[in-house]
């Protein structure tokens, strides 16, 4: 059983930065992402990442979010850069293998205005 934790959420100020972390059981993932959630709002895709590497990003988030792997560890990152109040929501680290997905329990990301 694949199991994803997540580390790095928080509060911060507007125009500051935060970098999260999704560090997976297993290997052999095909598709790596970072999902949010914000109360009365339907989950959305922030940003993912293939096995080749290929990346894409939700238009709210291009040009302040990036993401990036480290496969050694078996780990992805979201770097987030000029945050917003509207970026305040759990955020999910997601990944996909060939047949099945899994999902972490989510990490509050928090941004005062």
């Amino acid at each position: 059983q694949v199991q994803l934790v997540e580390s790095g959420g928080g509060l911060v100020q507007a125009g500051g930065s935060l970098r999260l972390s999704c560090a997976a059981s297993g290997t052999s993932f095909s598709f790596w992402g970072w999902y949010r959630q914000a109360p009365g709002k339907q989950r959305e895709l922030v940003a993912g990442i293939t096995s080749g590497g290929i990346t894409n990003y939700g238009d709210s988030v291009k040009g302040r979010f990036t993401i990036s792997r480290d496969s050694a560890k078996n780990t992805v990152y979201l770097q987030m850069n000029s945050l917003k109040p509207e970026d305040t929501a759990v955020y999910y680290c997601y990944c996909r293998k060939v047949v099945s997905s899994y999902w972490g329990q989510g990490t509050q990301v928090t941004v005062s205005s």
